[in-house]
């Protein structure tokens, strides 16, 4: 192991300079917003504000799926926040979500319109604002939901943590890698073992704990987060594979993952979605601009 850093934390911390890495500019110890801007709304009930990462990707997936389920009230107008210019600390946007996060939903169906924040928050509502991708029975429903929650509450581990330090950090830390990279291969072991014996997360039916999961551990194992796949050897997790490859099938996660996304190849990317038409739109687009 590397020889230990001689830094020694101070009795009172201070922001005194930037931590440093990517998404350094965005790093900030206080709330708040830091200028006036109002978020735009469009012509449908449910406005999405956020941004193609994992947890956007959750949000995005969930109202697709609804979509195909025949739920036309599902509809939204998807608004893209670009995080490194700081567009989450606008007025307008804090007053959706005070901790400044992606995603964020305003459903204007409501009197007066209902805010939702926190991803599993926002899975959690729509699931029950439309009666679907939820177990109806209670053993089932208790299962999915501790499901959701775990994600919830391990992803911060795999992002922030292994993902920050492998990838982000402006410098290898070797104790903080093997203590997150220890971390996510456990997850991904309970992940694996629970899938060995199911179809899905909760057993055969689809749910938003398989929507809320994919987009991180799911990403993870193919590679496209981290570039972390063989240093992890994500692929000894055959069953996380297997349930992967499975969802990725799906029209509603295809179409869910592109919306709101600026990375990537072009073809895969919706940075706006205001109507079904628009995948289509888009991938004309692409195709007449490459001929």
């Amino acid at each position: 192991m590397n020889e230990p850093s001689s830094y020694e934390p101070p009795k009172v911390w201070k922001w005194e300079r930037e931590s440093g890495g990517t998404f350094a500019n965005i790093n900030r110890p206080i709330a708040g917003p830091t200028h006036d801007k109002e978020l735009p709304v469009g012509k449908h009930p449910l406005q999405l504000y956020s941004l193609g990462t994992p947890n956007g990707v959750k949000v995005t997936v969930m109202l697709e799926e609804l979509l195909a389920l025949g739920h036309t009230g599902a509809e939204y107008d998807a608004w893209f926040i670009q995080i490194s210019d700081g567009e989450q600390f606008g007025s307008g946007f804090v007053d959706v979500n005070p901790n400044s996060k992606i995603p964020a939903l305003m459903d204007h169906s409501t009197s007066p319109p209902t805010r939702v924040f926190e991803s599993g928050a926002i899975l959690l509502y729509l699931a029950e604002k439309f009666g679907a991708l939820m177990p109806g029975d209670p053993a089932n429903r208790a299962e999915c939901l501790s499901w959701l929650f775990w994600q919830m509450g391990s992803a911060p581990y795999l992002g922030g943590g292994f993902g920050h330090f492998y990838a982000y950090a402006p410098f290898k830390i070797e104790y903080a890698i093997d203590r997150f990279a220890m971390e996510v291969k456990r997850q991904l072991d309970v992940l694996d073992r629970r899938l060995a014996d199911n179809q899905y997360v909760c057993g055969d039916e689809y749910t938003i704990a398989d929507i809320a999961i994919w987009p991180w551990y799911g990403a993870l194992v193919a590679n496209k987060v981290y570039e972390a796949a063989e240093f992890l050897d994500a692929g000894s997790y055959t069953h996380v594979n297997r349930w992967t490859a499975q969802i990725a099938e799906r029209k509603g996660v295809q179409r869910g993952r592109m919306v709101n996304r600026s990375s990537g190849p072009p073809e895969e990317q919706l940075r706006e979605r205001h109507d079904a038409s628009d995948f289509d739109t888009s991938t004309q687009d692409k195709i007449e601009g490459e001929s």
